[in-house]
C-alpha cells in the first residue's frame, strides 16, 4: 500500500472500538493523511458499539483494508486479525503458537520513512492477551514483550535505522518497555483508556497515544536528531466540506446509515436516575447486581464494571444505547466457585480483580461458604474455570430492564 507514496510520517489510532459514528467523519481525514503518512493502528478496532454487533466487524474490515498500512492485534475482536486479508496487515513481535513456538503473525513490517529504513513492529501486553476470551486463543502463548523485542532487535539491528512500536499494553506500562529498551524510536500505546497522551520521552524514546473511540490521533516525524510527535484531535482537522472516501469505502456511509436506522429502535422509557445523565457504569453494575440476586433468588452476583460501558441517555433508551453500554454480547452464567476460594471470599475477589478490573458483588461484603454465583460467561469462562451453567438471561437483557423498570413503552 506505501509503493507509490513518499511517507514522511506516522499516524497512529488506537481503541477505536466500532465507534464509526453517524458520518464516520475520521475516515476522511485519514484517506487525506494517505498521501504522505504510514496510517497505522495499535489494535481495539473492533468491538464497542451496536455498529459491530449488527455488521459483525464487516464495517470495520473494510476500513482497516481501505486505510491501514500496518495495524497491530488487540484482545477485542482478537480472531478478525487471523481473517487472511488483515492477517498481512497486523505485525505482532510476542505472540507465538502454544506447541511450535512459531510467531502467530508477521514480526516486523520495514518501510522508508522520511528517507529513513524503519522498522515497525508490536506487541501486546500479557495483561491484554490474558483477557481475551479463553476459547479464542487456546493453543496460543504471549511472550514477555521486552524478551521478544530484544530479540528481534538482536536479529535485524544491522538492517534498519529506526525502531517504531505499535503497543497494545497501557501508557504506563509502555513507560517501562521504553526503559527496558532503549532501542526503540517511537512508541505508540493502546489498551489503556486513560487520559494520558502524551508525548513522552524516556530517553530517546518517544511514547505517545491517539485519544482512544476514533477521536484522536498521534502523529511521530523524525526531525533532524530525533522523532518528535503530537496527539491531536479529528475535530480540530475537521473541515466543512465533505470528506471524500476511496472508491473501496464508497458503501461504507450507505451501510452505517442502514445500522442507524435498526439502532434508532425505542426499547422503552428510561427510569429514574438514569434518564438525561451520563451513565455512571459502576452505579448501574451494582443496581444489576442487586436486582439479579433479588429476582433470581441467587446466593450471590459478582459483575466485572468492564463488561459495561458509558454513554449519555436520554429520555427512551434504544438499540444503540442498550448494544453500546453492552457491547460484548455476554451471557449470564451459573458458576461454580474453587474450593480454595470458598471460604476466602476476599482471596477470590482479589483474584478476579486482578484479572478484569473493578468488581461489584451482591451482597457486599460476600458471604464465606459460597459455592456458585452469578456472573457473565466470559468472566467464568476466564477467571472462574469451571463448566459455567447457562442461566437463561443475556446481560443486555437484564440491562435493558433495569433501565427501563421493564416499561417496554
Amino acid at each position: 500500500m506505501t509503493a507509490s507514496r513518499t511517507i514522511q510520517r506516522i499516524l497512529a489510532t488506537t481503541d477505536v472500538h466500532s465507534s464509526l459514528g453517524a458520518d464516520a467523519s475520521f475516515l476522511g481525514h485519514l484517506h487525506e493523511a494517505r498521501s504522505d503518512s504510514l496510517l497505522v493502528d495499535c489494535g481495539d478496532f473492533f468491538e464497542g458499539t451496536g455498529y459491530y454487533q449488527l455488521g459483525q466487524g464487516e464495517l470495520e474490515r473494510d476500513v482497516l483494508l481501505g486505510l491501514y498500512d500496518v495495524i497491530a492485534p488487540g484482545n477485542h475482536g482478537w480472531t478478525h486479525y487471523f481473517e487472511p486479508a488483515l492477517h498481512q496487515r497486523t505485525v505482532c513481535a510476542n505472540t507465538v503458537d502454544d506447541s511450535t513456538d512459531n510467531p502467530l503473525f508477521r514480526r516486523l513490517h520495514v518501510v522508508e520513512i522520511g528517507g529513513r529504513r524503519t522498522t515497525v513492529t508490536g506487541v501486546i501486553g500479557l495483561q491484554a492477551f490474558d483477557s481475551i476470551p479463553v476459547a479464542q486463543r487456546l493453543g496460543q502463548r504471549a511472550v514477555e514483550p521486552v524478551q521478544a523485542l530484544r530479540e528481534l532487535m538482536l536479529a535485524h539491528h544491522h538492517e534498519v535505522d529506526s525502531w517504531v512500536l505499535l503497543s497494545h499494553s497501557g501508557f504506563e506500562e509502555d513507560l517501562g518497555l521504553a526503559e527496558a529498551c532503549p532501542f526503540l524510536d517511537v512508541i505508540f500505546a493502546g489498551h489503556c483508556h486513560s487520559g494520558h497522551t502524551g508525548p513522552t520521552h524516556i530517553g530517546r524514546t518517544l511514547v505517545l497515544k491517539g485519544r482512544e473511540l476514533g477521536v484522536g490521533y498521534a502523529v511521530a516525524t523524525h526531525a533532524p536528531d530525533r522523532w518528535v510527535g503530537r496527539t491531536a484531535l479529528f475535530s480540530d482537522t475537521a473541515d466543512t466540506t465533505p470528506s471524500v472516501l476511496p472508491p473501496e469505502l464508497a458503501s461504507v456511509r450507505d451501510r452505517i446509515a442502514a445500522f442507524d436506522a435498526q439502532l434508532a429502535e425505542p426499547l422503552g422509557r428510561i427510569a429514574e436516575p438514569y434518564r438525561n445523565e451520563q451513565l455512571n457504569r459502576r452505579a448501574l453494575a451494582q443496581d444489576l447486581a442487586d436486582r439479579l440476586r433479588s429476582g433470581l433468588g441467587r446466593d450471590a452476583v459478582v459483575l466485572n464494571e468492564t463488561a459495561l460501558r458509558t454513554t449519555v441517555l436520554g429520555e427512551v433508551l434504544t438499540t444503540g444505547d442498550l448494544l453500546t453500554i453492552e457491547p460484548f454480547a455476554n451471557s449470564l452464567v451459573e458458576a461454580r466457585i474453587a474450593p480454595a476460594h470458598r471460604h476466602d471470599t476476599e482471596a477470590l475477589l482479589s483474584h478476579l480483580t486482578e484479572r478484569v478490573g473493578p468488581l461489584v458483588t451482591s451482597p457486599d461484603p460476600l458471604p464465606a461458604g459460597l459455592t456458585n454465583v452469578l456472573t457473565t460467561d466470559y468472566l467464568a469462562d476466564s477467571c472462574l474455570g469451571g463448566r459455567p451453567r447457562p442461566a437463561g438471561l443475556s446481560l443486555g437483557s437484564a440491562i435493558r430492564s433495569t433501565l427501563t423498570n421493564g416499561d417496554d413503552q
